[in-house]
């Protein structure tokens, strides 16, 4: 359609537009199409109003004498036989749930893999964040005589806890809070159910907190120099690991139950306020107010560092001096953190409960709520 309203072409397009472009071929004067062109770029230069007046035709006026508009005012005049059933579908969907999930989980990837911004940024973090930190406790792992050294292994692990899960739930506000707004369109055209992009988009964020879990392991384990042995390495990947995935889930939860992306960071605020208070490490266990210690239980970095530091230090017989006495590491650790070392595999469920949780939550509301005025 030119400027004015006027049709110059109306039919079918053929495989790589080939039917459109055999049509305005025709038209003598109309320069042939460059290998490699793109048809939409050629279309629209052939079809300017300076290529018209320069061949001297009337594009509209073309079409309107040609077939193809006497084919579509013959389908016109004969109407629409009463005898024609109206289209119906015994499903909302055009295509089944698996396939709209692996088409959601498809374009997700393709979303993230082109966004470096988003990606590339909290990866380059995750290790700037363990090579300072690695600098700063570097080979303290090892070295533990007094509470203060034990403090300090438990303070590098705080702070990548911390620092990136805070990262990675700050930059996934922006990413997911675009990715809605796609959503509410494609939903009310319904190319999809809710449940099949939920789904694509948590799942689409575990490789990349894989590779972040693995960057900080490879990194700060062996400059901090914690404890070699499979169980151990594991532990610290794991815990890591989970603890992305909760600050990537969490930032989505906050996204599609607020509004705007503005409400969304004014309770993250609250959140990082919550989880640092109530970690177990400014405050430890045994010393939070019996009517607070429900807040430690809620808090998913208490059982974080629960799970890094018991696994490194909850087995040690090692004596050290704690507050003037002499203490086994892995007593100190429990009476002073809290932390015990049969107590792993309750932690082990806890913190992958604790991603499912969100994930659930994040798949219920973005079904349920829409923020949409338009």
């Amino acid at each position: 359609m030119k400027n004015g309203g006027r049709i110059i072409y109306h039919g079918p397009l053929g495989q790589h537009s080939s039917n459109v472009i055999e049509y305005f071929m025709r038209i003598p004067g109309v320069p042939e199409m460059k290998e490699n062109t793109n048809p939409a770029t050629w279309l629209l230069d052939i079809t300017s109003r300076s290529s018209e007046d320069k061949l001297g035709v009337d594009l509209a006026q073309i079409y309107k004498e040609s077939s193809l508009e006497n084919n579509i005012v013959i389908l016109q005049m004969r109407g629409t036989s009463s005898e024609t059933q109206e289209l119906t579908s015994s499903t909302r969907y055009a295509q089944t749930g698996w396939e709209q999930f692996k088409a959601c989980l498809w374009k997700q990837q393709l979303s993230y893999w082109r966004n470096p911004s988003y990606n590339l940024t909290r990866i380059l973090f995750m290790c700037f964040t363990s090579v300072i930190c690695g600098v700063l406790f570097w080979q303290k792992a090892k070295k533990i005589n007094t509470q203060q050294d034990l403090f300090n292994v438990l303070g590098s692990m705080y702070t990548v806890v911390l620092f990136t899960g805070m990262n990675n739930c700050s930059t996934v506000l922006f990413c997911i809070a675009t990715e809605r707004n796609v959503f509410y369109r494609e939903r009310f055209s319904q190319m999809y159910t809710s449940w099949a992009y939920s789904l694509a988009q948590v799942l689409v964020e575990i490789p990349y907190s894989l590779v972040q879990s693995i960057l900080c392991v490879v990194i700060l384990y062996p400059m901090v120099g914690y404890y070699f042995s499979v169980y151990k390495v594991f532990w610290s990947f794991y815990a890591v690991f989970c603890t992305l995935l909760i600050y990537n889930y969490f930032g989505m939860l906050l996204v599609v139950i607020t509004p705007n992306i503005h409400v969304a960071f004014t309770l993250r605020s609250g959140f990082y306020s919550m989880v640092n208070l109530f970690a177990g490490y400014v405050i430890p266990k045994p010393s939070i107010p019996k009517w607070w210690i429900w807040m430690y239980y809620l808090s998913p970095t208490s059982w974080v560092l629960n799970g890094l530091l018991t696994s490194q230090y909850g087995d040690m017989e090692k004596e050290v001096i704690a507050f003037g006495e002499k203490k086994k590491v892995s007593d100190f650790v429990e009476d002073y953190f809290g932390f015990r070392y049969d107590s792993l595999a309750l932690v082990a469920i806890v913190l992958i409960a604790f991603p499912i949780l969100l994930a659930s939550l994040f798949a219920f509301f973005i079904g349920k709520l829409n923020f949409q005025k338009k």
